[in-house]
């Protein structure tokens, strides 16, 4: 069945709750990456229009304006509102997610848009139930602990799951009553637009939520660099995350970072071995590999590993690649022509470098920036293929002989967002996923949970947590109230 061609409603930027031309008249194109033609020409957000933002999301985050006060169940009920538009609107949504981003629609609509809703509520009926305490004190002073929003929080979305990432930074920051200049990536910024109209539409004040299109010189660095700018959240790769870190720091800003990884996915002998084999070539290729927490290295225990090489294979023959709308689809082109060389690269390199090809590694011979899901054996901790983050769709499967061994070299990365284990034995699992680097670590499975289990990265995998009750904390400050009080209460 294929999906209707969505259309596109919404390329203004969106500011203090309405839909403006930018302020220099500048416009970028947004492409399809299925045709590799234009899909709509957005307007582009620079210095003057980021600093309008900061002033509308400034001037709502006013002590005594409408927006700050309300009670944060009022706060809940904007953000259960927004989830309910976005329930509303879900094929739409989801269809355009497709025609900007290249994912396929079954991911989008089961999976990116589910996320984002479930996000939004959970963080709607976190609102009120966190808060300050009374502390003992010594004398007679009495002492009580507020938590207060951080301000205005600036919000740079990556290109790989807009929609889902966008409500992400949205829940937390609206439930602790903050505001947001949110910068989508340029690659995709439309549903980021027409969750706009969505936020005018569920009661936001004006200015709580502005969302700016543009590039990051241009954009996304004159937001990181706003005075009046709070904080910086922003999920994307590590190189941007580190420049990002640095600009923060000149500024004393509290910044947020969500940053790339190379996750080992571990398959022990005991392992329920189909069940193994389809979760984590799944992991591979989901979203084209597109995903920061994709389980990129399959170390695979010696005495199944061919068996393991095999079945993957053969499941990688069955992947139907082609328009993202046709709901039989299940792989989709990479974002663009950037990503799309870079795959093919380092797809090159993992060749040149002694790895085996098994399946894939080439461009399709078709319109669009299409890559064949693809399998390497016989691959080596050194190559490239196993140290650098590829973001398409290519499995590396390396041996192992011993636990200790697999997990020395499961560490042996800069990256610590995610990791995995198959396995039967109990204290194999506990024990391993104790000693495993990364900020969550999943059994028998793979990118699980949702968003009550918090997400990030250890090493230069991240910084703080999103997702669950741990993903509040960057979004308030903890303020202290001592009284000196007559008597000892």
């Amino acid at each position: 069945m294929s999906i209707k061609n969505p259309e596109v409603k919404y390329t203004q930027l969106f500011i203090n709750n309405e839909f403006v031309n930018s302020a220099d008249g500048k416009t970028f194109q947004t492409m399809n990456p299925t045709t590799e033609e234009v899909l709509a020409v957005v307007q582009e957000g620079g210095t003057k229009d980021i600093d309008r933002a900061v002033q509308a999301a400034k001037k709502a985050f006013q002590f005594h304006s409408d927006y700050r006060q309300m009670d944060a169940t009022q706060r809940a009920a904007l953000l259960f509102k927004l989830a309910d538009l976005i329930e509303r609107d879900m094929v739409y949504l989801a269809s355009l997610e497709c025609k900007n981003n290249g994912k396929v629609f079954n991911d989008a609509y089961n999976g990116d848009l589910p996320t984002a809703v479930a996000a939004l509520r959970f963080y709607a009926g976190a609102a009120d139930k966190v808060s300050g305490s009374v502390l003992p004190t010594d004398g007679k002073a009495f002492a009580y602990t507020r938590y207060e929003p951080v301000g205005i929080i600036g919000a740079i979305i990556p290109w790989n799951y807009p929609i889902e990432l966008t409500c992400l930074k949205i829940g937390p920051a609206i439930a602790m009553g903050n505001t947001l200049v949110i910068k989508p990536a340029e690659q995709t910024p439309l549903t980021a637009l027409y969750l706009a109209s969505l936020i005018k539409e569920a009661g936001f004040p004006p200015g709580v939520v502005n969302i700016v299109p543009g590039f990051g010189p241009t954009t996304g660095q004159p937001l990181v660099e706003h005075p009046d700018v709070n904080m910086i959240t922003f999920t994307g790769s590590t190189e941007v995350g580190r420049l990002i870190q640095q600009l923060g720091a000149q500024h004393i800003k509290r910044v947020s970072l969500e940053l790339g990884g190379k996750s080992p996915l571990i398959i022990f002998p005991d392992a329920d071995l189909d069940k193994a084999v389809q979760v984590a070539h799944a992991m591979c290729v989901v979203n084209q590999g597109q995903c920061c927490v994709a389980a990129t290295r399959t170390f695979v225990h010696e005495n199944i590993y061919d068996e393991f090489v095999k079945k993957t294979v053969e499941l990688a023959k069955k992947h139907v690649i082609g328009d993202p709308l046709d709901t039989n689809v299940d792989h989709g082109p990479q974002i663009d022509h950037e990503q799309f060389t870079k795959v093919l690269s380092l797809i090159e390199s993992g060749i040149k470098e002694g790895a085996k090809l098994e399946i894939g590694g080439k461009r399709l011979e078709r319109k669009g920036l299409f890559v064949e899901p693809t399998v390497f054996s016989n691959v080596t901790d050194t190559m490239r293929i196993a140290r650098e983050e590829i973001f398409g769709p290519v499995q590396q499967i390396l041996k192992f002989s011993s636990k200790e061994e697999v997990i020395e070299r499961a560490n042996n990365t800069t990256y610590g967002l995610g990791a995995g284990l198959f396995t039967s034995d109990l204290n194999t699992a506990l024990e391993v996923s104790a000693r495993l680097n990364a900020g969550q670590v999943y059994v028998n499975q793979y990118l699980i949970g949702g968003p009550q289990v918090p997400f990030g990265g250890f090493k230069q995998s991240g910084l703080n947590r999103e997702f669950g009750l741990d993903g509040l904390k960057q979004y308030y400050e903890v303020k202290a109230v001592v009284v000196d009080m007559p008597v000892k209460i």
